[in-house]
């Protein structure tokens, strides 16, 4: 088992930043790769950004290309979801996940319990 905590959920204007973290724990955390998700109120559940064991590969919505950056520190056991130029349509929870496989945008197995971004304009 793959126990995943976010944080850094919040309320923030439009334009601006958040940095969330997603802590692992209960297996070696460079085995998995890594994903966010994102839900918004009525939506689907959405695949936002991945990477892979090490970092050296990552995958990204279109959606999100260019003001998101994932990116991870498997010394520390977290990944993080660097978000900039925030818009109000990406208010949502946020989910971090974790798979054994990677590249993949669905079927992660380990899943967090969300934290929440809103975004007002």
């Amino acid at each position: 088992q793959v126990q995943l905590v976010e944080s850094g959920g919040g309320l923030v204007q439009a334009g601006g930043s958040l940095r969330l973290s997603c802590a692992a724990s209960g297996r070696t955390f460079s085995d998995y790769a890594m994903g966010w998700f994102r839900q918004a109120p009525g939506k689907e559940r959405e695949f936002v950004a991945g990477i892979n064991w090490s970092g050296g590969l990552t995958l990204y919505a279109d959606s999100v290309k260019g003001h998101f950056t994932i990116s991870r520190d498997n010394a520390k056991n977290t990944m993080y979801l660097q978000m900039n130029s925030l818009k109000p349509e990406d208010t949502a929870v946020y989910y971090c996940a974790a798979d054994m496989s990677f590249p993949k945008s669905k079927g992660y197995t380990y899943w967090g319990q969300g934290t929440q971004v809103t975004v007002s304009s």
